[in-house]
């Protein structure tokens, strides 16, 4: 997955790992903060991104703690994310929000963004008849609507990720698969369902899918895990 390049700067692959149990970690934002250049890297935890030495790297992902770095001359990078959160075998939740609610704060929280980000209509209709919408022009083109709409796609993508956590919970999945702890952990990363799939699926298509997906759990624990990189050494 390839991010924004930018002039007099080249490609520079990194990985995302977890610095507990070292296995790589998906649904990461990585942003450089010399030239604008964001996004996901991919399911293996692998991203590419224009950089130059000296430029400073955040990465980002929900229950983990932002992680910071500075490019050096090496063309792969290499990040190690403490978790901000711990699994834990009993859990009580109170008011959960929904998924929702959550993205109605959002984008309150953000409504300049939304503003700005939201180009309209590009042909407008005035007394002289139909013709070009100059403020719809410059809110695609410029830097400002170009970081707003940046910014609507990462509140989008976390208002789908929040719909998969508000129905696949470690509540439901240890309740029909009995795992605890750090296995279960990795079974609910390794077989983490689609966005759509979960809008589409009713309770009992959900509880299938998870015991289908333990059953090949357990006849290869590692069968969907994230291989470790094998080059480099993490810093």
């Amino acid at each position: 997955m390839c991010f924004g390049y930018a002039v007099a700067q080249t490609p520079i692959q990194g990985i995302v790992f977890d610095t507990q149990t070292k296995q790589r970690i998906s649904q990461v934002y990585v942003y450089n903060t010399a030239n604008d250049a964001g996004g996901y890297n991919n399911t293996r935890g692998e991203f590419t991104i224009a950089a130059s030495p000296g430029d400073i790297l955040i990465a980002a992902a929900k229950g983990y703690h932002a992680d910071t770095l500075v490019v050096s001359e090496k063309r792969i990078v290499l990040f190690n994310m403490e978790r901000s959160t711990r699994w834990i075998d009993e859990v009580s939740v109170v008011a959960r929000r929904s998924p929702e609610e959550r993205l109605l704060e959002n984008k309150r929280a953000y409504s300049t963004a939304y503003s700005k980000g939201d180009a309209g209509s590009i042909f407008s209709v005035g007394p002289t008849g139909a013709g070009v919408s100059i403020d719809a022009l410059y809110k695609l083109i410029s830097r400002e609507g170009k970081n707003s709409r940046r910014l609507q796609e990462i509140i989008e993508h976390d208002y789908r990720e929040t719909v998969i956590d508000y129905r696949f919970t470690p509540d439901l999945v240890s309740s029909v698969t009995g795992l605890r702890g750090e296995t279960l952990v990795d079974f609910m990363r390794q077989y983490r369902p689609s966005y759509y799939f979960v809008l589409s699926a009713n309770d009992y298509n959900l509880a299938f899918y998870i015991r289908s997906s333990l059953v090949r759990y357990r006849q290869n624990p590692a069968a969907l895990r994230l291989p470790p990189f094998p080059s480099a050494e993490p810093r």
